[in-house]
């Protein structure tokens, strides 16, 4: 019985930590296919408004981007603050 218990104890705990990895790993990749797009939107709006690209100021309007639109849920949302934020702290 206890050899039993300890054994359905472990293979529940396998399946378990199993499925949070993957969910880990799943939200690790949508969130980087976000990273991506967003990435490559900033190039384009900083050709659009014949400003130079840096990576350091994309990266950090995506991120803001990412973490805004987990908190709000809304796209928009995340948009107007993010630009509002990356243009009073880069001076553009």
């Amino acid at each position: 019985g206890s050899i039993t218990k300890k054994i359905f104890f472990l293979m529940n705990f396998l399946i378990l930590s199993g499925f949070i990895n993957f969910e880990s790993l799943a939200e690790t990749k949508k969130k980087s296919i976000i990273n991506l797009f967003c990435i490559e939107n900033f190039k384009e709006e900083m050709l659009k408004a014949n400003l130079n690209y840096k990576a350091e100021i994309a990266e950090e309007t995506c991120d803001c981007y990412l973490n805004e639109f987990i908190k709000t849920n809304s796209h928009q949302k995340a948009i107007n603050k993010c630009k509002l934020e990356t243009k009073k702290k880069f001076d553009l």
